[in-house]
């Protein structure tokens, strides 16, 4: 019984979610970076560069996230928002819902384990 209570607790952030917080912004920093390029007439060096450093920017955030996914300092709703077609747009969005509404994690006072207080 107890290794089931374990396994069904509710993640609480950690210093790994801080990481994948500012990851997330990074990446959707880089990504609108890429979209301008992509739009804009004339930049084929720059779209390259910003494709190619979204492209690995992004495999790094969801390597971090499923990172987080597995120590239980992020929620499984966290890789799926961000494995969608938005990709880091859809990681932090899910973030600010998991900061804002307690989506998915353990909040103040509750423990882990049952998620009542």
């Amino acid at each position: 019984m107890a290794s089931r209570s374990r396994s069904l607790r509710k993640p609480v952030p950690g210093p790994l979610f801080t990481w994948v917080k500012r990851l997330s912004w990074a990446e959707l920093a880089v990504f609108a970076g890429l979209l301008f390029f992509w739009l804009a007439p004339g930049f084929e060096d720059e779209t390259f560069i910003f494709g190619l450093s979204h492209g690995i920017g992004y495999i790094v955030l969801c390597l971090a996230i499923w990172a987080a996914v597995l120590r239980r300092e992020a929620p499984y709703t966290l890789l799926a928002a961000t494995l969608t077609p938005v990709g880091p747009l859809g990681s932090v969005i899910a973030i600010e819902l998991i900061e804002r509404k307690g989506w998915g994690i353990a909040r103040p006072g509750e423990t882990p384990a049952t998620g009542k207080a």
